[in-house]
């Protein structure tokens, strides 16, 4: 395997290297928001600005390096702003979807005990004793002198994101400020990414593949971000995408899917160079589609919140719809034996895993030492999602070895919404999966056992407080006993052959 890649420089911070081209493009438009009336824009100068008056904010407020800075915001400027600010002077951002619940928030701030939470007045937050600044006090810190770039060890933690897990609950991924410098690999092998390029990412900023590839990743480079306002339909994208003069557009394959549909027979972008999707697999059809009416091609890439994207196609080396792409230059991917954690011969199944020496890879999950370990075989961490490796090195995704749901290109835990529902007094056994309702088309489903029928209106209020939007069941099925396997387990693979019982319910 190809391990061309410099390693990491000493000592580093995460956030000057992402804003290291600033100073030399002061003017340049670093980051639009974009609708169809128009632009709100941010150049270098301001955002570098921006990120180290409130760097010293954190520090006027007594914040030290180590605390836990929790952000709790909406889809707007002040997200990258936060993030970076925190990273500059080595306090550890915890950015989180603005969808979750404030019970859901609660357990977050128990598990990670923020020092200070950075908030939208319209996002849902506990009430709790820890210090809660809004929009409008971040804000205010823009007149602080700039605080100055702590550099120290590339190892050191510099965020935590969160990801959901088998285990029913999300997991609280640790990651260091080298991660930032791993990118550049994708930057290189899936995006064909450079300083000219305009990139538009069709989520928003509290998607951490929005954050990473929509937002860090081009002002890396010196490239212009553009993200769409919040509330934007997919119907329109097409129209930003025009008027904005994108060269890159990045979407989950169920955006791409939403733009198509909405599609003429052929529509001109003369600027698009071509697009990128991750989150979950890329419908042939769907990819196929998209080449056709916009005359470019969609490259995909296979990755996780452990370790971001680290298999992927690009422009230089195109793949077909029955492979995920190649490993990125400097990355040690194997196939391996789940049970041994021994790499695998070149087209025998096994379980996608990466080195544990990579940059990107996460340090851990955090305060969860056992967790982490379980992760690990040997020399790999096992991704949990099966492939094989063709006779030229590319990898053909298989499937994923647990039952994690995708809900919108977003990892959903089925035991975390199990959990929840079995809470309900009328509900014995449940069990949730995601069922395929029409071609490309995914919705999470419950099915449980009870003493009555219960109404979709009722389960979406008992669910309201403590599961977000996305993690909810789109429709609730009745049976007389779940599905098992030969040891007695219930079989979702089994419920996704009951699709026929939602007539009505979906």
């Amino acid at each position: 395997m190809n391990t061309e890649f410099i390693p990491c420089p000493a000592p580093f911070n995460m956030a000057a290297h992402v804003l290291a081209h600033a100073d030399r493009l002061g003017d340049k438009v670093a980051l639009a928001i974009v609708s169809n009336k128009g632009a709100k824009r941010y150049h270098y100068a301001q955002i570098k600005s921006h990120v180290l008056a409130i760097a010293r904010g954190f520090q006027n407020m007594g914040l030290v390096a180590g605390d836990r800075v929790l952000m709790r915001l909406g889809n707007c400027v002040e997200f990258p702003l936060t993030y970076l600010a925190a990273l500059a002077v080595d306090m550890v951002p915890v950015p989180t979807s603005s969808q979750l619940t404030a019970d859901e928030v609660q357990k977050i701030v128990d598990e990670v005990a923020p020092s200070v939470i950075v908030r939208s007045p319209d996002v849902a937050c506990p009430a709790t004793t820890c210090p809660v600044i809004d929009t409008a006090a971040l804000q205010s810190f823009y007149t602080n002198p700039p605080a100055e770039f702590v550099f120290g060890d590339p190892d050191r933690l510099g965020y935590i994101v969160y990801t959901s897990g088998t285990s029913g609950r999300p997991q609280a991924v640790m990651h260091a400020h080298r991660a930032i410098w791993a990118r550049q690999m994708m930057i290189r092998d899936w995006y064909d990414l450079c300083e000219t390029d305009r990139l538009l990412h069709a989520g928003a900023f509290n998607w951490t593949f929005t954050l990473g590839t929509g937002v860090m990743d081009p002002w890396t480079v010196g490239a212009t971000a553009l993200i769409p306002q919040a509330g934007t339909d997919a119907s329109i994208l097409p129209l930003l995408l025009k008027r904005f003069d994108a060269t890159i557009f990045a979407a989950a394959p169920g955006v791409y899917r939403k733009v198509l549909l909405g599609f003429p027979n052929n529509y001109s972008l003369p600027k698009l160079r071509h697009g990128l999707s991750a989150g979950e697999k890329l419908p042939p059809r769907t990819s196929a589609s998209w080449a056709e009416r916009t005359g470019t091609r969609v490259y995909e890439a296979f990755g996780m919140s452990e370790c971001s994207t680290f298999i992927s196609a690009n422009p230089t080396r195109p793949a077909t719809t029955d492979v995920l792409g190649w490993p990125q230059r400097g990355r040690q991917v194997a196939i391996v034996d789940p049970d041994t954690g021994h790499p695998v011969t070149q087209g025998t199944e096994g379980v996608i895993a990466i080195h544990n020496t990579d940059t990107g890879l996460m340090l851990g999950y955090w305060n969860a030492p056992d967790a982490t370990a379980e992760k690990f075989k040997g020399d790999w961490f096992l991704t949990g999602d099966f492939g094989v490796e063709t006779p030229d090195g590319a990898i053909a995704y298989l499937g994923r070895r647990d039952d994690m749901m995708n809900a919108g290109g977003i990892r959903v835990s089925p035991i975390e919404v199990e959990t929840q529902l079995l809470r309900h007094p009328d509900i014995t056994s449940v069990a949730v999966t995601d069922i395929e309702i029409k071609s490309d088309t995914f919705i999470i489903v419950a099915f449980y056992t009870g003493s009555r029928e219960l109404t979709h209106a009722e389960m979406t209020e008992f669910c309201k407080e403590a599961l977000a939007q996305y993690k909810q069941p789109r429709a609730y099925v009745r049976l007389d006993a779940l599905p098992t396997n030969p040891n007695g387990k219930i079989s979702r693979k089994a419920l996704k052959t009951y699709k026929d019982m939602l007539n009505g319910k979906a």
